[in-house]
C-alpha cells in the first residue's frame, strides 16, 4: 500500500509521500513515488502514484520515452492544459493494465495505480487531478481544496480539519506531513522516506523538494511537537459534570 495526497491553495501547491512498497515482516522495499518534470518558465508538472509497482512505473517511463521523442503525437511539453496531461496518463495506465491486467489477476493480483497529477502550464492556473485506475479523473474544490491516493483514512481528518484554500502554503506543507505521520503510525504499509515538494503558483520555477526519514532533525522535531501538542489539547478537554 501507499499514501500521497496534493493540497491545492490559492499560493501554489504542495505534494507529499510516502516511500514504501511493501512491508513483510523481515523485508521493506522502498520506491519513490513523486515523479517530477519541470522546464523552468514555462510549465511544471508532478506526478504521485499509488497501486501496482510495475503499471506505475511503466506508465513513468512512457512519459519519459515521449519525451525523448521529438516525433511522438503528444507528450508533457505539447500539453496546453493539464487536464490533456490528465487524459494522457489516463490513457498510458489503461494501455499497461489491459496489457499486463489478465496475466496479473490469473495470479491474484491486480495492475490497477491510481495517479494525482499536478502542477502549471504557462498562461493557465494551478491545479491538481486525481487520475483513477479506470482512466478518467477529478480536481479539487474549494470546499476539499486535497486529494488522497492509497491509505488514505487515517490522514483525512487533519486535513478536512485545517486546510482551506487560504492555508497558506507552509502550513499546508506542515499539514501533509503530519497527515502522513498519522498515516504511518496506524498503517504498517506506509513509511519514510517522506517526500515534501512545494510548489509556488505562477513562479514557474523548480518547486522546493525535501526527503526526511525518521531521524531527519526536522521530521523529529516536528513529529515532537504534533504528539505532545494533542495530549496537551487533550488533557484541556472539558471535564464531565460528576468529575
Amino acid at each position: 500500500m501507499t499514501y500521497c495526497l496534493a493540497i491545492n491553495v490559492n499560493e501554489g501547491i504542495v505534494f507529499a509521500s510516502d516511500s514504501r512498497t511493501n512491508a513483510g515482516v523481515d523485508y521493506i522495499r522502498t520506491a519513490t513515488k513523486m515523479h517530477r518534470f519541470f522546464w523552468a518558465g514555462d510549465r511544471i508538472i508532478i506526478l504521485l502514484s499509488a497501486g501496482n509497482l510495475a503499471t506505475t512505473q511503466a506508465v513513468v517511463n512512457a512519459v519519459q520515452r515521449d519525451l525523448d521523442n521529438p516525433k511522438a503525437k503528444f507528450n508533457l511539453l505539447k500539453a496546453k492544459h493539464l487536464f490533456d496531461i490528465a487524459d494522457y496518463i489516463g490513457d498510458l495506465s489503461q494501455r499497461e493494465q489491459q496489457h499486463h491486467g489478465p496475466a496479473v489477476e490469473k495470479s491474484g493480483g491486480s495492475a490497477g495505480a491510481s495517479f494525482i497529477l499536478g502542477g502549471q502550464v504557462k498562461g493557465r492556473e494551478h491545479d491538481i487531478y486525481l487520475i483513477y485506475p479506470e482512466g478518467n479523473y477529478i480536481s479539487t474544490s474549494s470546499d476539499t481544496p486535497y486529494l488522497q491516493i492509497g491509505e488514505n483514512k487515517y490522514g483525512k481528518p487533519i486535513l478536512d480539519r485545517v486546510i482551506n484554500m487560504d492555508s497558506s502554503l507552509n502550513n499546508a506543507a506542515r499539514c501533509a506531513l503530519v497527515s502522513l505521520d498519522s498515516t504511518m503510525r496506524s498503517n504498517i504499509s506506509v513509511g519514510p522516506p517522506f517526500e515534501l515538494a512545494m510548489y509556488l503558483g505562477d513562479s514557474l520555477e523548480e518547486p522546493r523538494h525535501m526527503s526526511l526519514k525518521l531521524a531527519s532533525p526536522y521530521y523529529k522535531s516536528l513529529q515532537k511537537s504534533w504528539n505532545e501538542g494533542i495530549k496537551r489539547s487533550f488533557a484541556r478537554l472539558p471535564k464531565f459534570d460528576w468529575e
